[in-house]
């Protein structure tokens, strides 16, 4: 029986007994045996495959992890989003046997990009898969061209290919790979799309489509969004297109479900089923939170985590918001970033219409003024999540619900919801 193994699963049975974090268990670990994930995760025949990036990649790895076991792979990932080393860490914990043994043939691991740096440095993955770089929560990454050295590091690391998204502007040039001999394929959308995917820059610019081209790099083996109408979308690779009818909300689902066909491309290489790649994408459902759909009292709910002006944007221009009871919900705690002052980036127009119900949060405040501005009519503004959702809920009129929420917003709010409904729970 391997010591750290046993030390570190009752470590974690005690913090599931008492309702604690996913990472504390991988913390632990991490303090008595700083070898532990290299040396599980050697292990694995096929590698690691690490995902990262500013937005989408918690769903992007889900999609990953499910394309892959439709291909027959079984697949070790950590599931719970917790994204530092510690989260994988205590995810490996849950998967390995008493030994330390891994049934596993390939880890695919979403990994904040200021944590992968010091991972791959230890554990160089097989392939990574960089989807943007935006800005989000600056007093921790600090300015986007920091971020995307922290992934050109993670590039310099990898050992067998790499992913880039073609369409961000620090990504997809010939640039950001220089000097790279790892081979390198892309995924990005159609010109005539870009203007749906805005960059970070585009924001501070009055031509929105002069400001999303850029000279991309388009690598000789990519795979491209072709078109999308709603939750169906066609993607081409091989000079073939491929049409596919997806259970996830949200257009940058879309554009992350096309980064997620690459990396599975690049894994199976001649082994791919394509039919059964197609087939799996298409069953994928929401990760938690991102999109996720519970029913509350016979109504819908919706979660959308919302952290940074980009993705908030991308997510007010998917969901229709007629029809729908909406709360806001923002905290300011350390994993959702201190500064929120870029609330005051994003539009909130579209929600003028039907306004919105409850706003809520540490900075609830903070958001109900941002709203005001944009002349967008508020019922009531409550700070304290719990007393919200309450009062959320039992207005409406029975309208299908959905919260716009930050990252420790959103588990807080999933924690209060499972005291109403069945909520999964992701360990």
């Amino acid at each position: 029986m391997n010591f750290t193994t046993l030390l570190g699963k009752s470590v974690r049975k005690l913090a599931i007994a008492r309702g604690g974090g996913s990472a504390l268990p991988g913390l632990f670990v991490e303090r008595i045996d700083p070898n532990f994930i290299a040396r599980t995760l050697a292990q694995l025949p096929k590698g690691i495959v690490l995902v990262s990036g500013t937005n989408g990649k918690t769903t992007t790895t889900k999609m990953i992890v499910e394309l892959l076991e439709g291909q027959g792979l079984k697949v070790f990932t950590n599931r719970t989003g917790s994204n530092f080393t510690r989260g994988v860490a205590a995810a490996l914990l849950g998967d390995v046997d008493n030994h330390g043994k891994l049934d596993a043939d390939i880890a695919v691991l979403e990994l904040d990009e200021a944590h992968a740096v010091h991972f791959v440095k230890a554990i160089k993955p097989t392939y990574c898969l960089l989807l943007n770089v935006m800005r989000d929560q600056l007093d921790r990454f600090g300015e986007i061209d920091a971020t995307a050295g922290l992934l050109r590091t993670i590039a310099e690391y990898t050992t067998d290919g790499i992913i880039i998204n073609r369409d961000d502007p620090r990504l997809g040039t010939s640039k950001f790979v220089e000097g790279i001999d790892v081979p390198v394929r892309s995924y990005g959308v159609d010109p005539s799309l870009i203007t749906m995917f805005p960059s970070d820059d585009s924001m501070r610019e009055t031509d929105v489509e002069s400001a999303s081209l850029h000279p991309a790099t388009l690598y000789a083996d990519d795979v491209s969004l072709v078109s999308i109408d709603g939750q169906h979308a066609v993607i081409s690779f091989n000079n073939k297109e491929y049409p596919v009818d997806l259970k996830l909300k949200g257009i940058y689902n879309v554009q992350n479900a096309v980064g997620a066909v690459a990396m599975t491309r690049v894994v199976m290489g001649d082994e791919l089923n394509e039919t059964a790649m197609l087939d799996s994408l298409a069953n994928v459902t929401p990760a938690f939170g991102r999109g996720e759909t519970l029913v509350v009292d016979g109504t819908e709910c919706e979660l959308v985590l919302v952290k940074n002006p980009s993705g908030f944007r991308l997510s007010l221009k998917s969901f229709n918001p007629a029809g729908y009871h909406t709360m806001i919900a923002i905290n300011d705690d350390y994993a959702d970033g201190r500064d929120m002052s870029w609330l005051w980036d994003v539009d909130f127009e579209s929600l003028s219409n039907e306004g919105v119900a409850e706003v809520t949060g540490v900075r609830a405040y903070d958001m109900a003024l941002r709203l005001q501005y944009d002349e967008v009519e508020m019922s009531h503004v409550e700070p304290k999540l719990a007393t919200a959702l309450d009062h959320f809920i039992s207005t409406g009129s029975g309208k299908p619900k959905r919260i716009f929420c930050s990252y420790t917003a959103m588990l807080a709010l999933r924690r209060e919801l499972s005291k109403r409904t069945d909520v999964e729970v992701i360990r």
